[in-house]
């Protein structure tokens, strides 16, 4: 499953998240100007925006499934991150000059008919059951040298569910590939 966005229009992305980052701290109104951008127009992707202060975690919030344009769900995403993080406070207008972004923009979540088959590094997990669910990115698990077994168990952990879940016929496992866009 490929995510087809050409590199202009990852440019045009990534300053969308920056402009939406900074007016959103800095409480200034923004033009909300629509972007014509056929490719960011899409309602096919998902997306996560991860906020970075060196190497702390200053906030990640995301959607698997989309309701909006890609661009849309960027600027709502990124102001999430911002603001709405539980794990950590929010952005504050000092920090704004060492906040970098990075954007994981999501293809569709399909059925991982095999998870022990799934690839480290190239797809992540949204694993639910009943009403629990969790979600890794892709680059969790090479972050922390995980195998796939522990990739599984540790997104149903993150979901509150028992670690071996992801092998009960009633837990929905589900996978997906990102497209990594990060400022220069």
């Amino acid at each position: 499953m490929g995510i087809d966005i050409p590199p202009p229009s990852q440019v045009l992305l990534i300053e969308l998240a920056r402009a939406t980052l900074e007016n959103f701290v800095c409480d200034i109104e923004g033009n909300g100007s629509a972007v014509d951008d056929p490719y960011l127009q899409t309602q096919e992707y998902g997306a996560f925006v991860s906020l970075h202060r060196g190497t702390e975690l200053r906030g990640c919030i995301g959607t698997c499934f989309p309701t909006a344009p890609l661009y849309e769900t960027v600027i709502e995403m990124t102001e999430a991150a911002a603001s709405r993080d539980r794990r950590v406070a929010a952005i504050a207008p000092s920090e704004l000059a060492q906040i970098h972004i990075e954007i994981s923009v999501l293809s569709p979540l399909f059925k991982a008919e095999d998870p022990p088959a799934l690839e480290i590094g190239r797809h992540g997990l949204y694993i639910s059951n009943g009403g629990r669910r969790g979600v890794l990115l892709p680059h969790v698990a090479t972050q922390y040298g995980w195998d796939i077994k522990k990739f599984l168990q540790q997104t149903c952990v993150k979901a509150g569910l028992p670690k071996d879940a992801w092998q009960r016929p009633e837990t929905e496992v589900l996978a997906f590939t990102t497209l990594i866009i990060e400022e220069a």
